[in-house]
């Protein structure tokens, strides 16, 4: 759904995106105005290096309310730095650039990786990754999800590809 005229995306609070490079064809992600930067939810967090460079694999839960299931990905490292949580709390933190996938659209944007098991979500969307995008604050998944939550649960589990990507 966009606006008239204007070429923003209209989004709820919650909407579902892809992050295909980090072979994540469906996950629900708060759209979160209060932080600046994403935030991916990642346990077991392991620094390696690939041809020279900074890379980290990581576990994550990818379905909400589900710890059963899990998958691992790898990304190149862009930084470390510390980030402060909703509590103040401080930790120093893997900071990777992947493409995101929403309403149709991809783009680049910057995530940092965190333990949010004990969080309803497995990722925020930050307000440096909402260019073009208005947030309806009342509104949930005003977009179309990248695949189906049945979908979704077949992917992960390696029952089936992505119906999309």
């Amino acid at each position: 759904m966009t606006s008239a005229g204007d070429g923003r995306i209209d989004v709820g609070w919650r909407e579902w995106l892809a992050l295909p490079m980090l072979q994540l064809p469906a996950i629900k992600a708060k759209i979160d105005t209060g932080a600046r930067t994403s935030a991916l939810h990642a346990w077991r967090i392991e620094p390696f290096t690939q041809n020279g460079a900074p890379w980290v694999r990581f576990h994550m839960h990818p379905l909400q309310r589900d710890k059963t299931l899990s998958t691992i990905c790898v990304a190149a490292v862009h930084d470390r730095r510390p980030v402060s949580d909703s509590g103040g709390h401080r930790e120093l933190r893997y900071v990777i650039h992947t493409p995101l996938r929403i309403a149709g659209q991809e783009r680049s944007i910057e995530i940092t990786l965190t333990d949010r098991d004990t969080m309803l979500f497995r990722m925020l969307l930050g307000r440096t990754a909402m260019r073009g995008l208005r947030v309806i604050p009342d509104r949930s998944f005003l977009t179309a999800a990248p695949l189906s939550v049945a979908e979704a649960g077949a992917y992960y589990r390696g029952v089936s590809p992505p119906a999309s990507s």
